[in-house]
């Protein structure tokens, strides 16, 4: 197995997860959160999505999808390129209200190929490239692609175990 294949099979796995958490709820039960303050399932997919959309773009030097598909509406929210959720407040948790389940999927999907797209093109040598020298030691290509399934991997679980909870 080649690293393409390694990736591509790796990243394949998250769409299941995000459709097991997300697919079938009404718009309130995605917004539906467990106790103040917490993530609701809504913006956990909103979130993850945004985390690869954000990340996979800058590393391929092209337009996040939530800018150039101007999805930002069918979330409640701007489409700021900026906004991926990290340091997010209750009320700006809250605010992001997907307006259905396919919002999340069909936003998911646009990032997921676009992902693929980019996993396809790689080779070995291109995974320790650096890509952000802002640590200690400076970010390779391949760690940051670790990092971002890690993050997707987690936050697509607790939507699932939220999911759990729902009344």
């Amino acid at each position: 197995m080649n690293v393409n294949e390694l990736l591509i099979e790796t990243y394949g796995r998250l769409p299941e997860l995000v459709r097991a958490a997300g697919e079938g709820l009404t718009a309130e039960q995605l917004s539906w959160a467990p106790g103040p303050g917490a993530n609701s399932i809504g913006w956990l997919i909103w979130h993850l999505t945004r985390v690869q959309d954000h990340h996979v773009s800058e590393l391929r030097d092209d337009d996040q999808e939530y800018v150039t598909g101007n999805w930002g509406a069918r979330f409640g929210v701007k489409s700021d390129p900026s906004d991926t959720g990290y340091g997010h407040t209750p009320a700006e948790v809250a605010g992001v209200r997907p307006e259905s389940d396919r919002a999340l999927i069909e936003y998911y999907d646009a990032v997921h190929a676009r992902t693929l797209e980019y996993l396809g093109g790689l080779s070995g040598a291109d995974l320790d490239r650096v890509v952000d020298e802002r640590w200690d030691p400076p970010v390779t290509l391949g760690v940051r692609l670790v990092s971002v399934y890690d993050d997707d991997a987690q936050h697509a679980g607790q939507a699932a175990y939220v999911r759990g909870l729902l009344p």
